[in-house]
């Protein structure tokens, strides 16, 4: 068994050339320059995992690792447009470097030439991985549209909240994983369980997310901190406040969104401190900690071949960028 850091640095090496044409160039080199910023390449590494767990690692499963990585570059050149955002991964943004007409281009031919990748697949499973593929793409992008819903309401519950995020973030992870699995040889049992422990541990990455988008280190996150403040975004911070705020920090939120943004982002902050709503969500996201854990516990091989997976639970839920 390979280590996420091995498997990480094998992916990174087999991923590192040029995935468009040369021509047109004011097309191709944005999206070249958007995948190298580079990053951690965890959802790949997640499917290159999920095979090894099971089995040797196929050459069908570098394929579908490279197709799933273009395909979540592609969600986030298009979220960083509709975010408005400035920055990922420290470095100017598709749209902020080249403008939002070639950062939408970009990011669709990021899609078209993922399924190139999954073209080359010659497994007898060619079929069901198309079909996960696929249905984890919609979820995504059913995620993405509730996330810029959230936006324009007054109220969203915690339920809905989390609906969202399952399908925009816990679902690209589990479809990963199972995708892994599936070409392990995997049954449906162990498919399902290695799911649910992906989506378990992609909402304890975006409670975590969220929390660092307020509390992070903008030196080590990468993004603009206090982006979603700005931005006006339901994060799991507003949703819990708003549900325990009285009624004066209810208007000072009211006033807040229309505030300069340093001086907004600085008010949020201290509603929040006052709501203790960052010790809660530090413990939301242990919770769904331990529930990805029970379930890689309750898959049905060898407590070492777990041992890689284990280590990379720890590794995303410690991060502090």
């Amino acid at each position: 068994m390979q280590s996420f850091e091995e498997l990480s640095a094998a992916f990174a090496a087999r991923f590192k050339t040029r995935h468009f044409p040369l021509y047109p160039d004011s097309l191709y080199d944005p999206a070249e320059y958007f995948l190298g910023l580079g990053g951690k390449r965890i959802r790949p590494v997640l499917c290159l995992m999920g095979n090894e767990l099971f089995g040797p690692i196929e050459d069908d499963a570098w394929e579908m690792a490279t197709a799933l990585e273009l395909f979540h570059n592609f969600t986030l050149i298009h979220d960083d447009i509709m975010d408005k955002a400035p920055l990922r991964r420290g470095q100017p943004t598709v749209h902020a470097k080249y403008g939002s007409s070639t950062a939408i281009l970009a990011g669709d031919v990021m899609m078209v030439v993922s399924y190139e990748y999954i073209g080359k697949v010659r497994s007898p499973h060619i079929r069901k991985l198309l079909q996960l593929f696929n249905q984890t793409a919609m979820k995504v992008c059913e995620g993405q549209q509730l996330d810029m819903d959230f936006e324009s309401r007054a109220v969203v519950s915690m339920d809905d909240y989390l609906k969202m995020i399952e399908l925009k973030t816990s679902v690209l992870l589990a479809g990963c994983l199972r995708i892994g699995a599936l070409l392990g040889g995997a049954g449906l049992g162990n498919q399902d369980i290695i799911y649910d422990f992906g989506r378990n541990l992609g909402l304890a990455f975006q409670v975590q997310d969220d929390y660092l988008d307020c509390y992070g280190d903008a030196s080590k996150f990468g993004k603009q901190v206090g982006g979603d403040i700005l931005a006006d975004k339901k994060t799991f911070l507003l949703i819990k406040t708003l549900e325990v705020a009285d009624a004066a920090q209810r208007r000072e939120i009211g006033v807040l969104k229309n505030a300069p943004p340093d001086e907004k982002v600085a008010g949020m902050l201290g509603i929040f401190k006052a709501c203790g709503v960052g010790s809660w969500a530090l413990e939301l996201k242990h919770q769904y900690h331990a529930a990805a854990l029970q379930r890689l516990d309750d898959i049905a091989v060898t407590s070492k071949r777990k041992e890689p997976l284990r280590h990379v639970v720890e590794l995303l839920l410690q991060r502090e960028h």
